[in-house]
């Protein structure tokens, strides 16, 4: 039973610390897990940087996805990987960059862990003992409910997990509906901290991404429930969708692409086969345009990664639709979307929506990148790949670039050799060929 206001208000200013007074409840050897994204919390971290410099912690291990600046800029820092060792499932550039200054002096900097995100915090649980869980919420209401706000993810479940559960109050962060809610009486310790939330500018979207997005609008039908990635052709693909009729949202990530399309009346998930009359996701990535949108929305459902991108969850949607980008492709099917010479993102949920859409009634996976890379100068279709993210070719389905689309589903692999030379750029499609034909693929 929830406590009355003024027993919530009382345990409030009991639990409330300074930054500095709140990282002194971690343990000199521990393990701790961060909020990942906008809810990375920019005051404990720094307190925490102080902490470790100062000698209280001589060994931390920190589990997380993708933290950003917030991290790169306080705890992970280099002359302090003595003391502390990342252990991420999601790489961000600076991250990369830390790790490859490592590599350069033949020491292992970050430690890359493969899991796919629906089962991330599964499998931190069951190996993993957490001292304490550090996150950005919004303000306590007046029932004693904090909320997750832009991240369910992986910490509504990581934070209930950990030992001690630290949280960063921000007036800033939106509130959202869903399964967001967070007591007082779970909280260890509160730190206050009103600050502008880190923002996600979206990509400018070029002519052509728009063209890519072409080739995939006319595969997503009115009364299709979408699942978008990051970047500028998902917003391509968003901006073009407005004059479709009933569509639903269920996806890992809600972009500002995403929420102008929202706007323009396309999307009403009233023919969702499952959390009709919301959108699902998981957390958000954007700027105070979605911030503002999403908070104290009822229609913007927030739940943990564990359901929104378990594959027997997104299988039981009919129409659903998934749209994801690739570094490369090669001949049979198999996809790297993680891998440019180096560990240079992670797994995250591109495969729980393959496999999960591959059950879908009606469902279809879309792959689209441009045809190449490193402005012109390597193909992304290539005839072999050497790392792997989808490594199930049997799943894989729609292919496009801005020279078409193919569909690889039920094709053998000299014909889905010939369809994706076809949407190959034209300047590598004959070395393409002659490489096939070496290679025994056609």
């Amino acid at each position: 039973m929830a406590k009355s206001t003024m027993d919530n208000n009382a345990l409030y200013k009991k639990k409330q610390l300074t930054p500095e007074e709140a990282v002194n409840l971690i343990p000199d050897d521990s393990v701790i897990s961060i909020g990942m994204r906008t809810a990375s919390p920019p005051a404990l971290l720094s307190a925490l940087e102080k902490h470790i410099r100062n000698g209280f912690i001589t060994h931390l291990k920190v589990y997380y996805m993708r933290c950003g600046k917030v991290a790169t800029e306080t705890i992970f820092q280099e002359d302090l990987m003595d003391r502390v060792r990342p252990y991420s499932s999601m790489l961000t550039k600076d991250e990369v960059k830390l790790a490859n200054a490592g590599f350069s002096k033949g020491e292992k900097y970050i430690n890359y862990v493969p899991i796919s995100f629906s089962r991330y915090p599964q499998i931190i649980r069951e190996q993993v003992e957490i001292d304490a869980f550090l996150v950005t919420v919004a303000p306590m209401d007046k029932h004693g409910y904090f909320n997750f706000g832009t991240n369910g993810d992986y910490a509504i479940e990581l934070s209930r997990h950990a030992s001690r559960l630290i949280v960063e109050v921000n007036e800033n962060m939106p509130r959202t509906a869903g399964a967001t809610l967070l007591h007082i009486s779970e909280v260890d310790a509160i730190v206050e901290n009103n600050m502008e939330l880190a923002e996600e500018s979206p990509k400018e979207i070029t002519d052509l991404d728009r063209k890519i997005g072409d080739y995939i609008v006319p595969l997503i039908p009115d009364g299709a429930t979408i699942q978008m990635g990051i970047g500028a052709i998902p917003n391509a693909v968003c901006e073009q969708l407005t004059k479709k009729k009933d569509l639903g949202i269920h996806t890992e990530v809600i972009t500002p692409g995403m929420i102008k399309l929202i706007k323009s009346g396309a999307v009403t998930n009233a023919r969702k086969t499952i959390n009709p009359h919301v959108s699902v996701f998981t957390f958000a990535a954007g700027d105070k345009e979605l911030f503002d949108f999403i908070d104290g929305n009822p229609s913007m459902f927030c739940l943990p990664v564990s359901y929104v991108n378990e594959p027997q969850i997104i299988a039981q949607i009919d129409n659903m639709i998934s749209v994801n980008s690739f570094i490369e492709i090669d001949f049979s099917g198999q996809v790297n979307a993680e891998f440019i010479g180096h560990q240079f993102s992670g797994v995250g949920g591109q495969l729980d929506f393959v496999r999960g859409v591959y059950y879908s009634k009606n469902g279809k996976t879309i792959l689209a990148s441009s045809s190449t890379a490193q402005r012109g100068k390597t193909s992304r279709i290539v005839p072999r790949l050497k790392s792997i993210t989808t490594d199930s070719r049997l799943d894989i389905d729609y292919v496009v670039t801005e020279y078409g689309s193919c569909r690889l589903m039920g094709k053998s692999t000299t014909e889905r050799t010939l369809a994706l030379i076809e949407i190959a750029h034209p300047k590598f499609r004959k070395s393409l060929l002659e490489q096939a034909k070496e290679q025994n693929f056609i």
